[in-house]
């Protein structure tokens, strides 16, 4: 992945304050001050500026040929939020009719022959959620009951003993995952569901099924685990990072963007701090910490996914609340300024984002672009 030289003087402040030599202390408190939003803003900026060159005509931003819903959504939530445009900026308008026009009778937004229901909704609807005009408000709530209505339960005669329950696919009767799941519970928190609705109580059935932890995890894989996160527990369970021989046996390797995804999906679930399920994924974080790589991936595939990593890596942060991450080594992190001096390395001179190791669309740099903003916003909240 190219990176491109760091002139930009604030970023240095950053990188100054990121690296932690040994026997010297990180900054105790948040980062959320002067030094941080000096090194992140002009990042945001110079990505909202591409972003916003490459609207369409018609309101989207490009997903595989053309203006995409999904795409859309996760780009105009950037802007959404952003003090200088706002839901009621024309830019955001244009994007969110574009969006409502895949609103299906059902509630779902998303294309029908596409298959991607419970993705395309949830990204809708963190994007949605944020307007306050009474037309988007019945928009969201229809979202909001699709997605509840899509969780695989008891509506599809399972129980809590299928590994199935809980969980959300992609849709249309598809297996559940790890991925769906947590961009469902997201949708559903930040769309202000409350955390005592029932869907989080049968999510964390799945969600803990998703964890490398026989203490909590009933299915047999999860023997020998670590106590970090796979992509799902369906047929015998399946890890996106494959498989390690430990004690003379095949484990399922857990990895970055899964744990961290696991692990904010356990918040949401309005688990305390001190459930075993948090601090065994806690502990995971700590042992593999870094931004360099999606951690635990495969050599070969450590770039995979790397920008949906940081998207979720600051998202989880941002849930679990804590300034710090103090390492497996005893070397404390500010995590905020990590990401900012790490994606600040990786933007490009156009302001984009792009992904080199290209997999799951991240060669798109609307959707890294997007990814890479949001992450950054998070880091300021």
């Amino acid at each position: 992945m190219r990176i491109r030289s760091i002139s930009i003087g604030v970023l240095l402040i950053a990188v100054a304050w990121v690296v932690v030599r040994p026997g010297v202390a990180a900054p105790e408190k948040p980062a959320i001050g002067g030094e941080l939003r000096a090194a992140v803003q002009p990042s945001i900026e110079r990505g909202l500026k591409f972003l916003e060159s490459a609207q369409a005509a018609d309101g989207g931003w490009r997903g595989f040929e053309s203006s995409d819903p999904a795409i859309t959504a996760l780009v105009v939530k950037c802007f959404a939020q952003h003090a200088d445009y706002g839901p009621q900026h024309p830019l955001v308008r244009r994007a969110y009719d574009f969006i409502l026009r895949y609103q299906q009778p059902d509630g779902g937004v998303y294309i029908p022959d596409q298959g991607l229901h419970n993705y395309y909704t949830s990204v809708a609807l963190m994007a949605l959620q944020m307007d306050k005009d009474e037309k988007t408000r019945e928009a969201v709530a229809r979202a909001q009951k699709y997605l509840i209505d899509l969780q695989w339960d008891e509506s599809e005669n399972y129980t809590p003993a299928d590994v199935f329950y809980g969980g959300a696919g992609y849709g249309q009767g598809k297996r559940p995952d790890l991925s769906n799941t947590q961009m469902m519970l997201e949708a559903l928190h930040d769309s202000g569901l409350s955390p005592e609705h029932p869907v989080y109580r049968k999510a964390l059935v799945f969600v803990t099924r998703c964890q490398m932890l026989a203490e909590a995890n009933d299915q047999e894989f999860a023997k020998g685990g670590d106590g970090g996160f796979i992509y799902s527990p369906a047929n015998g369970g399946e890890s996106k990072a494959g498989s390690d021989e430990r004690g003379g046996r095949s484990v399922l390797r857990s990895y970055g963007s899964m744990t961290y995804a696991g692990f904010k999906s356990l918040l949401y679930a309005d688990l305390p701090h001190d459930d075993p399920r948090v601090r065994a994924a806690y502990d995971w974080m700590r042992s593999h910490y870094t931004l360099a790589q999606n951690p635990n991936m495969p050599e070969d595939k450590s770039k995979e996914g790397l920008f949906y990593y940081y998207h979720v890596f600051a998202r989880a942060l941002r849930a679990w609340g804590e300034p710090m991450i103090v390492d497996a080594k005893g070397e404390r992190h500010d995590w905020r300024l990590d990401l900012a001096a790490t994606l600040g390395g990786l933007q490009r001179a156009d302001g984009s984002w792009v992904n080199e190791a290209d997999r799951w669309m991240e060669s798109n740099p609307h959707l890294v672009t997007a990814y890479s903003v949001l992450a950054l916003q998070s880091a300021l909240e």
